[in-house]
This record gives C-alpha cells, sequence and structure tokens, in this order.
C-alpha cells in the first residue's frame, strides 16, 4: 500500500528550472508554496481547536472532547494522505479542490454542529447522540482533507525545485509547524476573544479558500485545463458567498439558537473575558436563570433553597470575617448578609463582567439583594487558587466554596487537595469550610472523592444533602437527557481542621432555611459504603476508600 520511491541522493544540488512553465522564478515559487502550506496548517490547527472548545461548551467534559477530536483527526490524516497519491498526477487542481472543500466544511463546522445541539437536541431518541456523530463526523472529514494536502504540496514543491527528499521534507514540515504554531496561539488570543467561535471559524475558512485558489490558480494556473481553472475559479467563489452570507448571517443565527436553547426569554447574552454568560427572565414575574458556558449556573425557581444550604450550617458559629470563593452573582453573600455579626465579607470572583451584571442588572440584582453594593462585602477579581496562595493565614472564620461543579474538568484544581490545604491555611482557630460536591444521589463517587480529598488536606468532614432538583450547573443545559437525569439533591460538606468533624446546626439567631430539616440534612451511609474509586479528573484528588 506504501509505494516506494528513488529519491536523489542526499547532497545531490536543486534541480532549478524543471518547471518552465512556471510565471515567476522558481525561488520565489518555492517561497510562495512554503508560505501557502504555513497558512494551511495554521487554519487546519483552528479547524481543530474549533471543534474541541465548541464540543466541550455543548457537551462537556473537554477531556473526552479532545481525545476524541484529536484522535480521529489524526487517524484521519493518515487515511487523507495515503489517498491522497493517486491525485499526484493533477496535484494541482486536487489541492485546489481539496482547499475548496475544507474551507467549506471547517469553516460552516461550527455552525453546523451548534444548530443541531440547539434544536434538536431535546428530540430525544438517536438524535440525544447527535452533536456527538456529527462531533466525529466533522473530525473525520476534515482530517481526510488536511491530511491530502501534504502528499500534494511535496508534488507541487518539487515540481518547481527538484530536491531529496529529506530536504523536501524538511522545508514542508518547517512551513507546516510554524504555521500550527502561529494558529494554535491566533485561535485563543485572536480569533476567539475578537470574533467568538462561529465567526472566527467563518473567518479562517475564507483565509483557507483564498490562500488555496490563489496558489494554483496563480501560480500552477498553467498545469490545469482551461475547464479546469474555471471551474477551480467558480468553486472557489462559491465558498466564499456562502461563507460570507454565513458571516453577515451569524448574528441571526446565535440569537435563534440561544432562544433555542435557553428559551425565548435571553435578556443578556454576552461573551467576557473568561466565559460566555447568558440570563433569562428575570422580569414581570418571570423566574431568572443565569448560565455560564452553557451550563445552568443559578435556577430561579431553586437557587434560594441551594444557596441556604450552602451558607447558613456554615456560619452557624463564628462568622465575623466570611470568605466567599467565586460567588460572583452575590447570592451567596446575600445569604451571609442575612447573618447578624458579620463584619467583612470578601468575595474572590474570576469573571469582574459577571459581578458587574450582578451589581446593575435589574433581575439579577434584585435576586442578590443587591448585595455588592453594602459596604461590608469587598470584591476582589482573581482566581481563587492563585488568591489564597498569597492569603494571610488564619484570616477568616467561614469560608464559603461557591464554584463551579466538580464534574467540570476546566475546574478540577479548585477541587484539588492543594486547594483545600490553602483554603485550611486562612481558615482562623474554629473556623470552617463549606463546599458544594454535586449531587449525591447523581454522582456519589464524585461527591465522596471530594470529601476524601478535603480529609487529606488536613480536615474533618460532615457531610449532608439537600433534597431538589439542584441548582442545574451539575448538568447543565443538556436536554437531550431529559429530566429523568436531573439532579436530585444537593451534596454539601462541611469541613473544619483538626481530628472533629463540624456539628451540623444551625445559628438560632438567622432566618432558619425552610428546607434544611434534620431529615433532609441526613447523610446516606449506604452510598457511601459502596462508593470506592472515584471519576474526577485530576491525579491531585484523593480516592475514598470506606
Amino acid at each position: 500500500m506504501i509505494e516506494s520511491h528513488a529519491p536523489a541522493p542526499p547532497g545531490t544540488p536543486p534541480q532549478w528550472g524543471a518547471s518552465p512553465r512556471l510565471p515567476v522564478r522558481p525561488g520565489t515559487g518555492r517561497f510562495l508554496v512554503l508560505a501557502c502550506v504555513f497558512v494551511c496548517a495554521a487554519c487546519g490547527l483552528v479547524y481543530e481547536l474549533e471543534l474541541v472548545a465548541l464540543a466541550s461548551y455543548l457537551i462537556g467534559d473537554s477531556v473526552t472532547q479532545a481525545s476524541v477530536v484529536l484522535s480521529v483527526m489524526v487517524f484521519a490524516m493518515g487515511i487523507g494522505s495515503l489517498a491522497a497519491k493517486r491525485l499526484r498526477w493533477h496535484a494541482a487542481a486536487a489541492f485546489g479542490a481539496v482547499e475548496a472543500v475544507l474551507a467549506l466544511v471547517g469553516g460552516c463546522s461550527a455552525m453546523a454542529l451548534y444548530a443541531v445541539f440547539a434544536w434538536t437536541g431535546d428530540w430525544g431518541g438517536l438524535w440525544a447522540s447527535g452533536p456527538r456523530c456529527l462531533l466525529v463526523g466533522f473530525s473525520l472529514a476534515i482530517g481526510l482533507l488536511i491530511g491530502a494536502e501534504v502528499p500534494l504540496l511535496m508534488e507541487l514543491i518539487q515540481r518547481i525545485r527538484r530536491q531529496d527528499a529529506g530536504g523536501a521534507v524538511a522545508d514542508l514540515f518547517a512551513a507546516d509547524y510554524v504555521g500550527a504554531l502561529a494558529g494554535g496561539l491566533a485561535f485563543p488570543f485572536l480569533l476567539l476573544p475578537c470574533l467568538g467561535q462561529l465567526t472566527g471559524a467563518l473567518l479562517t475558512g475564507t483565509v483557507n479558500v483564498v490562500a488555496g485558489g490563489a496558489l494554483v490558480l496563480g501560480l500552477f494556473r498553467r498545469d490545469l485545463t482551461r475547464r479546469a481553472r474555471w471551474t477551480l475559479l467558480a468553486a472557489s467563489l462559491t465558498v466564499l458567498g456562502v461563507l460570507a452570507s454565513a458571516a453577515v448571517l451569524v448574528g441571526d443565527f446565535e440569537r435563534a439558537a440561544r432562544h433555542a436553547v435557553y428559551g425565548g426569554h435571553v435578556r443578556v447574552a454576552l461573551q467576557t473575558d473568561v466565559q460566555e454568560v447568558v440570563l433569562t427572565g428575570g422580569t414581570h414575574g418571570r423566574p431568572l436563570d443565569l448560565f455560564l458556558d452553557g451550563r445552568l449556573r443559578v435556577g430561579g425557581r431553586d437557587e434560594r433553597r441551594y444557596h441556604e444550604a450552602l451558607v447558613h450550617p456554615a456560619l452557624s458559629g463564628p462568622h465575623a470575617r466570611v470568605l466567599i470563593l467565586g460567588g460572583g452573582d452575590g447570592l451567596a453573600a446575600r445569604e451571609v448578609l442575612r447573618h447578624r455579626g458579620v463584619r467583612r465579607v470578601q468575595v474572590v470572583e474570576l469573571d469582574a463582567q459577571l459581578v458587574g451584571l450582578a451589581r446593575h442588572d435589574p433581575g439579577l440584582s434584585t435576586l442578590n439583594g443587591h448585595a455588592f453594593d453594602d459596604p461590608r462585602v469587598h470584591v476582589t477579581t482573581a482566581d481563587a487558587f492563585r488568591w489564597l496562595r498569597g492569603a494571610p493565614p488564619a484570616a477568616y472564620d467561614v469560608v464559603v466554596a461557591d464554584l463551579p461543579d466538580p464534574g467540570i474538568t476546566a475546574s478540577t484544581k479548585l477541587y484539588s487537595q492543594e486547594f483545600y490545604g490553602l483554603a485550611r491555611r486562612v481558615l482562623a482557630p474554629g473556623g470552617r469550610l463549606v463546599v458544594h460536591a454535586g449531587p449525591l444521589s447523581g454522582r456519589p463517587r464524585v461527591f465522596w472523592t471530594v470529601a476524601a480529598t478535603l480529609r487529606a488536606a488536613g480536615l474533618a468532614v460532615t457531610p449532608y444533602r439537600v433534597p431538589g432538583h439542584g441548582p442545574g450547573f451539575a448538568a447543565g443545559p443538556d436536554r437531550a437527557a431529559g429530566t429523568s437525569r436531573a439532579p436530585h439533591d444537593w451534596g454539601f460538606l462541611l469541613a473544619a481542621p483538626g481530628p472533629h468533624a463540624p456539628p451540623l446546626r444551625l445559628d438560632p439567631r438567622a432566618p432558619r432555611p425552610r428546607t434544611l430539616t434534620p431529615s433532609a440534612l441526613s447523610v446516606d451511609a449506604r452510598t457511601a459504603a459502596r462508593t470506592r474509586i472515584a471519576g474526577l479528573p485530576a491525579s491531585t484528588l484523593v480516592h475514598p476508600r470506606y
């Protein structure tokens, strides 16, 4: 299947003028081919990163999505390279066609994936796996086309200047790898923050088809028949037209898709420096829902029960100085301020724009009781892990970890032994730390893994749970999963330094949460006994052994 070739012996001087049909000097032609290799490599890596980012956003579990995209794409690249051997005799025409198809498929992949998720996600049945199947299909198609580029470009560069195979491969791969570096840096630092996922993919496809078409129609046009030139030109212009039309309509498409995913009452949709924030409802009697990166972070119907269960048990003892890690929505701060004796509340939130929304949005600021306007509340914009490393020791009576769900890969470090060790250091004598550890009934292994990690950090733990639909962000807006798979309880862990677990009681001076009854605060001991190995994706987590 792999053919053998007889390359020129090493050290053989390059043979200039092997293609007298070039409109430029061979040295200039070679430079233009390598420049096209650079651009194509950058575009290919952007397509790859775009699929990983969008799949992580829509489906979740970024480690799994990255593994699927990378493995399928690399496999397909090998198949594409083998298939391209049959096209070497028509390398110029084949390369132009490959670039046109790749630009169309790669440029429109993000919109297609988002459309399937938005409009078919709640159909159930086979359609429940539609986004995953489409992700694999796009990874396979893009990989095949990228793999076909290298043999064709090798043929084209050898037509300009015949040299030994090793030298040609070195030149080609050098341009390819540098282009991949440029694409890998352009995606997170330029395309994503400035243009967004959908427009960034469309622009990448435009650059791709222009580079491929310009190289073939400009440098190798004499290798094509008149009919082939006009066909390639028409195909490239058609692809450009499709991409340009999609770019013009991308705003309307995103609004329609958001309404399909979040309902028809989207009030705010913005991309901050950290995440996408979507607010629905909150006016005219509608409950407010807050989505962060597509996951329901605050559910207006249940959020009060959740935040009462998170905050009040931890504040049953000394609570003059309270540290809230996360909590940029202001809802945990609202519950803290309900307690008499609170002198200072320090909120450490990574997303400053989310805090601004919590201060000024009518619906969200009303829901949090304008907590950020209280002079006792101080907000610092920082990563919680890094902030704890520089925080003074024994400075807080209570630490409330109002953080993303432990099942989200990006938040794993905020549930690690190192993180809890830093949180333990800032606790004053007799201080307490409270952590949301995910739904106990839905993911008991994750819950007890977090409990074991707290113990490994030198904290004694009291687990408790509150029944309900859950705050929603554990499952995210996975409507295809159906309501039956939504979490039916919230699991919490109350921890304190030392060998003795903190007692679970309520401050009698504070308003009594309605759902925190003795039966609701029970621990499912049988679930704990059955739990063995947990599944949080981080080497620093300590697995429980019961």
